[in-house]
């Protein structure tokens, strides 16, 4: 009854966005779309491999009506929708739309509780199962105007380890396909009045662009880098409170004369914590700046280095 009740849900929201998208109340082109539609069809999928998708994010309404641009055929198989984090403040704030989320997809997340949530870990597990999960790596709403500049070039807010976290701990390298939002920021603009604010702007120009799938062997060369064994276990014990209180009774128990015996080789499993720990921190934040410099790459192709061009 409950996966009935997601895939009404699903088809009901994909197929209205499909609806608004085609209706002239807007404009949409889109580029490359079967890179995404090639790798639904991955028969990887069936053993294990996910597929994440990665993009900017301009507005509220990115996700669903991003996904209008798919085939009706999509909204019928949860396997070829996506999975997505939602923010707990904003989506699940009672029980109507908490149900309609959930049956839509969305994993609950908390802003503020970091990588190691168990939104993340559920993300995980999705890709675990060969699901598709899309991420806005930004982790929230940025437009335009408010990109930060260096040397005149707009960048994105940097994006969160959280996207890093979820690669890396897949049972396989998922399939990352970068996306590109423009003219969503003119749908829903921030900063308007009140009753406004809860509607779209009509006769906004939309692009949705797919860039080619980052090439696996730049993320696999980070993660040789770690030691084999103790690095994925480090992964493990530091994603939960354990691990980082175990991490501080090594750390507080250092000898200051080196001394051998209970307390030294305590500080010495401290210290090879610790190190490993940085090592899995420094991936993180690497494997987190590929996926953001191909999601600004695409960008920059499509909309300039002000990244704010709209598709054409």
């Amino acid at each position: 009854m409950s996966q009935l009740l997601s895939t009404a849900v699903i088809t009901a929201t994909g197929l209205t966005c499909k609806a608004f998208l085609n209706s002239g109340l807007c404009s949409i082109t889109i580029s490359n779309l079967p890179v995404l539609l090639d790798a639904l069809q991955d028969q990887s999928r069936r053993k294990g491999q996910g597929l994440i998708t990665v993009s900017n994010h301009l507005s509220t309404l990115d996700d669903p009506v991003t996904w209008g641009v798919l085939p009706s055929r999509c909204y019928m198989n949860p396997r070829t929708i996506r999975w997505a984090l939602g923010a707990s403040d904003i989506m699940f704030t009672n029980p109507v739309f908490s149900a309609f989320f959930r049956n839509g997809q969305v994993i609950e997340t908390f802003r503020g509780e970091g990588i190691f949530q168990p939104a993340l870990d559920a993300a995980i597990d999705k890709l675990n199962q060969g699901h598709w999960v899309h991420l806005f790596g930004e982790g929230k709403v940025c437009q335009p105007p408010r990109y930060p500049q260096v040397n005149g070039v707009a960048h994105l807010q940097r994006f969160k380890w959280g996207v890093a976290r979820i690669i890396i701990e897949a049972n396989i390298l998922p399939i990352i396909i970068p996306m590109w939002l423009t003219g969503f920021d003119k749908l829903m603009p921030e900063g308007r009045r009140f009753p406004f604010k809860f509607f779209p702007k009509l006769g906004v120009k939309l692009g949705v662009a797919f860039g080619d799938p980052i090439p696996p062997a730049r993320i696999l060369t980070l993660l040789d880098t770690l030691p084999n064994d103790e690095g994925r276990l480090a992964r493990s014990s530091f994603s939960s409170s354990q691990g980082n209180e175990a991490l501080h009774t090594h750390s507080i128990t250092e000898n200051p004369r080196g001394r051998h015996g209970a307390t030294g080789e305590k500080f010495l499993v401290g210290r090879k914590a610790i190190t490993q720990e940085m090592e899995i921190d420094y991936t993180r934040s690497e494997v987190t700046a590929i996926i953001q410099r191909a999601v600004e790459n695409l960008g920059r192709k499509v909309s300039g280095n002000q990244l704010d061009r709209p598709l054409v």
